[in-house]
């Protein structure tokens, strides 16, 4: 008797399902508090102007993504790893210096959004906030497992829906929506290549090349298979790993450019064009509800649920990554899912980095402009690291047979060569003031 028709498309997407892991964590972790605050910028100041970013974009921050994962999957080591192994140990310093520092510093950023957006709902002090959220991010990520902790999380980002949701409540200009999504406008003014800049480093970041390859690597060993992949299991874990990693990559991109469009649409052509506070970033969401008694604070409540949620996903993976890079350059045993007893170090840099990210919070810098901060400083340390993962993943004593092809390595220069330019753009109109 042929199997019901319902009962293959369910087979189908739990299949589907199995297949998602490292791509889609790594996807939902960039859309971390300081990517909401940097598109909700974005979208305040410039409206639609920057909204083709996050379509032009999702080809590049894939193809980075994927090359990243494949070295991991390859070599059975993360990027830091290989880089000792096979190029200078300055180099490889450099690297891991420029990771740590970035991260660092977009820990603290994150931290101090999710207490920001914690108090738009419970007005306890910034400092008590900040504590608990540090408290408990070291707690879960410490003794228990990153997947159980990211399991809980994944359905708080889900929160994230309502951004997309409010598209189809806003009476929106689809015509000018449309022709800015598709067709890219750029302006040579300090001001736009600043926050271009934040758009690119918060979607192509420094921590989610070390994440997505030790997560890889995380996997190989869960299923204890690290040494013993057959040439022809490992083209079937590039398979699974490249729908995971797509999925995750267009998942991020259709958040980001729901958020760009809502902040376009409701902030920058109701006059709010910088935003100063969380609660600015909230109003976003206010067309949400505004049918609701209270709509101020049902859209408070629905941002800060988002902020929260992605901030605790997102800071594991930022100080997971530090850790993963400094414990590889120094040959120190890592992982999540190892015991405290087994990875002292590795914990340790967890963190040491998770409390000056703490500390950040309390020498008088705002956290929403740290959040754009961040993704500045992410977008200037991305370009030597993409530049590096391009050499590692077209070296053949590397990747033997499974070096970048031609359609990866022009998308890995293009990304490269325009992250660059941005970089330097930036910089020459800031000297010129």
């Amino acid at each position: 008797m042929p199997t019901p028709q319902p009962t293959k498309k369910r087979g189908k997407f739990r299949k589907f399902l199995s297949v998602l892991g490292p791509g889609l964590i790594t996807g939902a972790a960039d859309d971390d508090p300081s990517g909401i605050a940097t598109y909700s910028q974005t979208g305040a100041q410039f409206g639609f102007g920057q909204l083709w970013t996050a379509l032009w974009m999702l080809p590049f921050m894939t193809a980075v993504q994927e090359a990243c994962a494949r070295i991991g999957l390859v070599t059975g080591k993360g990027i830091a790893a290989v880089v000792k192994e096979k190029y200078d140990k300055k180099l490889l310093y450099a690297v891991v210096f420029i990771v740590v520092v970035a991260n660092v510093i977009n820990i603290g950023a994150d931290i101090g959004a999710m207490a920001a957006a914690a108090q738009l709902i419970l007005p306890i002090p910034f400092t008590v906030w900040t504590l608990l959220f540090t408290a408990g991010i070291l707690i879960l990520e410490i003794f228990t497992t990153y997947r159980v902790y990211a399991r809980i999380l994944k359905w708080l980002a889900l929160s994230l829906l309502a951004y997309p949701v409010t598209i189809f409540i806003v009476d929106m200009p689809w015509k000018e929506v449309l022709r800015s999504t598709f067709i890219p406008h750029i302006e040579f003014s300090f001001a736009f290549l600043f926050i271009i800049t934040g758009v690119l480093g918060t979607t192509i970041s420094p921590y989610m090349f070390f994440w997505e390859a030790s997560q890889e690597v995380e996997e190989l060993k869960e299923k204890n298979i690290l040494e013993s992949t057959s040439r022809h299991s490992l083209k079937s874990f590039i398979r699974r790993m490249r729908i995971d990693n797509a999925s995750g990559m267009i998942i991020s991109e259709i958040t980001t450019w729901s958020i760009l469009v809502v902040a376009g649409a409701v902030l920058h052509k109701g006059g709010v064009q910088n935003i100063n506070t969380a609660a600015d970033a909230a109003k976003a969401l206010e067309p949400l509800v505004q049918s609701f008694p209270h709509s101020g604070f049902l859209a408070k409540l629905i941002f800060s649920i988002g902020i929260i949620g992605l901030g605790l996903l997102a800071v594991p993976v930022l100080s997971g990554s530090a850790a993963y890079a400094v414990a590889e350059a120094v040959n120190w045993d890592s992982g999540l899912n190892l015991k405290l007893k087994r990875a002292h170090g590795f914990y340790g840099v967890i963190t040491i980095a998770t409390i000056i990210g703490l500390i950040i919070n309390f020498i008088g810098i705002d956290p929403v402009k740290a959040l754009v901060y961040a993704a500045v400083l992410n977008g200037i340390a991305a370009v030597p690291l993409v530049f590096l993962i391009i050499k590692i993943s077209k070296d053949k004593k590397v990747m033997g047979e499974n070096t970048s092809g031609g359609l990866s390595t022009a998308l890995l220069w293009i990304t490269f060569i325009g992250m660059t330019t941005a970089v330097i753009s930036m910089f020459v109109m800031m000297a010129k003031g």
